[in-house]
């Protein structure tokens, strides 16, 4: 088993109020709290798009994790294609200047897109419908 070490933030690496920026201060993806109440961590991740013009796209892959026990992936939710370049390294790099408050943003609409998505977090649904 491997730990993680903690390393400490090294602002030069970057704007940490982005979320490119926020992975390399930190040496780690950012992670947020939906508004379903679960954490969800952020990836950015790039595919060929087949368009000769701009064959680079990219988007981002939210993971979600589970909320009681071991920390193990739950499900994912993934935006489309944000933005589009000439390579992939110009595609990460532009979807990386993307801000932090714009991720999230993107997260709870995508939470909320979800078919028979509930608005309310996972504690309130749990206590409502009389689980423990």
């Amino acid at each position: 088993m491997t730990h993680a070490r903690y390393r400490p933030p090294d602002p030069s690496k970057g704007d940490e109020n982005t979320i490119g920026g926020y992975a390399a201060v930190h040496d780690r993806p950012a992670a947020f709290e939906g508004s379903d109440g679960f954490s969800y961590s952020v990836e950015l991740m790039t595919e060929e798009t087949g368009d000769a013009a701009q064959p680079w796209a990219a988007f981002f892959l939210f993971v979600k994790w589970s909320r009681m026990g071991a920390q193990s992936p739950e499900g994912h939710l993934e935006s489309d294609y944000l933005v589009q370049a000439s390579s992939e390294s110009d595609a990460r790099d532009l979807l990386g200047a993307t801000p932090l408050s714009a991720v999230k943003r993107l997260l709870d609409r995508l939470i909320a897109a979800r078919p028979g998505a509930s608005q309310r977090p996972w504690w309130d649904a749990m206590r409502e419908d009389g689980e423990t």
